[in-house]
């Protein structure tokens, strides 16, 4: 009888690029691959230690200089909604939501092309192709949903969130929509929606990927009440954003050796390191 060992996860660094979200930085990230029998159990642990999930890949930012990127996670039972919240909710009582397998369609894709085009000309998702985009969103080791939001009058496809389910609450992999309806304020309604859909399920959290303070793009995370930011080894409660700063220091990052023997595993799952 052949017995085989478990693989335990590899973890690397990327070359340094630019960032994406603030000007003149240069950002690197740590990551390994999520595979086999523990890709479940992996991707909830290494979550919750403010990871994110890309297809096959669980990374995380570990800039040589800057630590200015913090995964943010939204407290379901601390969460209230806002005035304007409240009324983007009113605004689209006229949305169907539809949750379905992982699959990729024309009428996606068009809205995934248009949404860049209006908003991310120049992202580095910008020349991404139809079998591209059918990988994102198909090639995925664990429970996985695709979350279409459909406007009742038009039928027409408005808004689509690529949504994890782990353990402890719903992960927002990749949202887009449709940007000529800014009115609605579609990404907003989204996290609404999946806040309601944490609720509804007992899930404790909505995870919203990471929040870079000094980045216009990631601002309006940091609307939402009940947010939580992951730094030090720990969630912290964000109480007050005009406090965070983006760190240049090149001491505010510890070393990857030590970050990498910082990082708990899930039991069962061997260390790899």
């Amino acid at each position: 009888m052949r017995h085989t060992l478990p693989i335990a996860p590899q973890f690397y660094v990327t070359a340094p690029q630019p960032c994406p979200y603030l000007e003149g930085r240069m950002e690197r990230k740590l990551f390994t691959a999520l595979q086999g029998e523990s890709a479940n159990r992996l991707n909830d642990s290494l979550s919750q230690q403010g990871f994110r999930r890309s297809q096959n890949v669980l990374y995380r930012p570990s800039c040589a200089e800057c630590s200015a990127c913090l995964s943010a996670r939204i407290d379901v039972a601390a969460f209230t909604a806002s005035r304007s919240q409240k009324r983007t909710l009113r605004r689209n009582a006229d949305i169907d939501r539809r949750a379905t397998s992982p699959w990729a369609s024309e009428d996606q894709y068009e809205l995934f092309r248009t949404y860049l085009d209006s908003r991310h000309a120049d992202g580095g998702m910008a020349d991404m192709d139809v079998f591209e985009f059918a990988a994102m969103i198909e090639e995925t080791p664990i429970r996985s949903r695709v979350v279409e939001y459909t406007d009742t009058t038009t039928r027409a496809l408005i808004g689509v969130s690529l949504t994890d389910v782990l353990n402890d609450g719903l992960s927002m992999v990749y949202s887009f929509y449709a940007p000529e309806m800014p009115k609605r304020s579609l990404g907003t309604y989204m996290i609404l929606d999946h806040i309601a859909i944490a609720r509804e399920a007992g899930l404790p959290y909505v995870y919203l990927g990471y929040w870079v303070p000094g980045s216009q793009k990631m601002g309006y995370k940091a609307k939402f009440s009940g947010l939580e930011v992951y730094m030090g080894g720990a969630w912290q409660p964000m109480t007050n954003p005009d406090a965070f700063s983006a760190e240049t220091h090149p001491l505010s990052t510890d070393p990857i050796a030590e970050q990498v023997a910082n990082i708990q595993l899930p039991d069962g799952c061997p260390t790899g390191r």
